[in-house]
C-alpha cells in the first residue's frame, strides 16, 4: 500500500491470530490476513500462531493461548484482535470478555472490505444482505441490554417481546426486503444477457484469485479504465465491455468479476450470486493466475472450489498465468503456451504480462480460435429485396 506515515499512524492497531489445525492451506506467516487487515484500514502490529487438533469450544484457542494474546495486546497497545478463521458467535463473545478488546474474524474483515468497495446498486445490495445475515447470528455478541423485555403499551413489539427478539424480527424483515430487491436486479441482468444471446454474442468471463491482476488484464484487453490496484478485492462490481478480436473478425463480450479468496464465506458466495452469474453464463472462462505467487497451486484449487459451488466448473477454461514481468530469471517458463492439469483435466495455459502486453498476441489468437469454434461464420445467401 502507498499510505503516508500520518495515514498509517491513524489506523487502528491489530494483532493477527492464526490457528494451525494441520490443514494443507494454512498460512503460517498470516500474510493474506495482514493484507486483508491493511485493505480494511487496520495496522497489524503483531501476530500469534497456535497449533491445535480442534478448536476450543469456548475460546477457540484455549485459555492459555488467550492469555498470551492478552499479554501481547497490552505490550503492543493493540486495539483489536483479528482471527484468520471464522469464529462462532459464542467464541467471539467469550474472547472479547476474556481479552477486553474487540475480536473479529476473517468473515467480518472481508465483509468490511466489500462494504468499502461496493460501488454499484447491485454490489451495495449484495454486501448489505451478507452483512445482515452475519449480524443476525451475533445479536447477543456485544449488546447484553438487548435481553431486556420491551413490550407493552406505547412501545414497538408485542407484549413481553424482548429487545433482542424485536431486533431479530427487524433484521429478518430487512433481509427479506434486500432479497426481494436483488431478485429484481437479477431479472434486469437476465434481460441484458438475453439481449446479448439474441445478438449471438460470445461471452467470456475473467475469474481468479483476488489480486491476480484480472482488472489490469481486462483494461489492457478492452482499453477500458476500470479501477485496478495492487490490493485485495480492488474490484467488486462486474464490468462488461466489448472485445474486438481482429483475428476472428468478430467481437466478444468480456466481463470482469469479483476475485475469489481462500475460505470465502458461503454467505458471500450466495450474496454475490448475481455478480458471479456472469461466470455461470459464460461460454469461456479466463482463469487468471498470479504466476509470481508461490502459492498459486492452492489459489487455483480455491477458485475451482468456488466455481464448483456456483456450478460453473463445467465451462471451458483457459489458464492465464499473469505477471510474467514479475518472475525471476530462473522462474521464467520455457514456453509461453502450453497446458496445465486442473482437477484431473488438461487445460490450455498461456503466460502473459498485463502490464507490458507480453504474450497478448498468443492470447488473442487463442480467444479468436475459441470464438470461431463456438460461433462459426455462416454465409447466408439472401435475396437483397427481402
Amino acid at each position: 500500500m502507498t499510505e503516508t506515515t500520518q495515514q498509517v499512524a491513524s489506523f487502528a492497531s491489530a494483532i493477527l491470530v492464526g490457528v494451525d489445525f494441520g490443514l494443507p492451506h494454512f498460512d503460517g506467516e498470516l500474510e493474506e490476513l495482514g493484507l486483508l487487515a491493511e485493505t480494511a484500514g487496520l495496522k497489524p502490529v503483531g501476530k500469534i500462531i497456535a497449533k491445535r487438533k480442534a478448536p476450543d469450544a469456548a475460546l477457540f484457542v484455549g485459555s492459555g493461548k488467550a492469555d498470551e494474546i492478552k499479554l501481547m495486546a497490552q505490550m503492543l497497545s493493540a486495539q483489536e484482535i483479528l482471527f484468520d478463521q471464522a469464529l462462532s458467535p459464542a467464541q467471539q463473545r467469550n474472547l472479547e470478555r476474556h481479552l477486553g478488546l474487540p475480536v473479529n474474524d476473517r468473515t467480518l474483515l472481508i465483509l468490511q472490505i466489500f462494504a468499502q468497495r461496493a460501488r454499484s446498486h447491485e454490489g451495495k445490495l449484495q454486501v448489505e444482505l451478507a452483512r445482515l445475515q452475519y449480524l443476525s447470528t451475533r445479536l447477543v455478541r456485544r449488546w447484553s441490554h438487548l435481553e431486556r423485555q420491551s413490550g407493552g403499551i406505547g412501545m414497538r413489539g408485542g407484549p413481553g417481546e424482548s429487545q433482542i427478539e424485536l431486533d431479530r424480527r427487524m433484521i429478518g424483515e430487512s433481509i427479506k426486503r434486500t432479497k426481494d430487491r436483488l431478485v429484481k436486479v437479477k431479472k434486469q441482468r437476465q434481460t441484458q444477457r438475453r439481449q446479448r444471446d439474441r445478438r449471438d454474442t460470445f461471452n467470456i468471463s475473467l475469474v481468479g484469485y483476488t489480486n491476480a491482476g484480472k482488472s489490469t488484464l481486462f483494461n489492457a484487453l478492452t482499453k477500458a479504465k476500470s479501477y485496478a490496484a495492487d490490493q485485495l478485492f480492488a474490484t467488486l462490481d462486474t464490468t462488461t465491455r466489448q472485445l474486438y478480436l481482429g483475428e476472428a473478425g468478430k467481437s466478444a463480450s468480456l466481463s470482469d468479476t469479483v476475485g475469489f479468496i481462500r475460505d470465502l464465506p458461503h454467505s458471500l458466495v450466495d450474496a454475490f450470486s448475481a455478480t458471479l452469474q456472469e461466470a455461470v453464463d459464460a461460454d469461456l472462462l479466463l482463469h487468471v493466475v498470479d504466476a509470481a505467487n508461490p502459492n498459486f497451486p492452492e489459489q487455483i484449487a480455491e477458485v475451482q472450489r468456488v466455481l464448483a459451488d456456483i456450478h460453473a466448473d463445467g465451462i471451458p477454461q483457459i489458464l492465464v498465468f499473469n505477471k510474467l514481468d514479475a518472475l525471476e530469471k530462473e522462474q521464467m517458463p520455457l514456453q509461453l503456451v502450453g497446458s496445465y492439469e486442473v482437477s484431473g483435466k488438461s487445460v490450455p495455459r498461456l503466460f502473459v504480462s498485463a502490464q507490458s502486453g507480453q504474450g497478448f498476441s498468443a492470447l488473442r489468437l487463442r480467444l479468436a480460435g475459441e470464438l470461431l469454434a463456438a460461433r462459426p461464420v455462416i454465409e447466408l445467401l439472401t435475396d437483397p429485396a427481402d
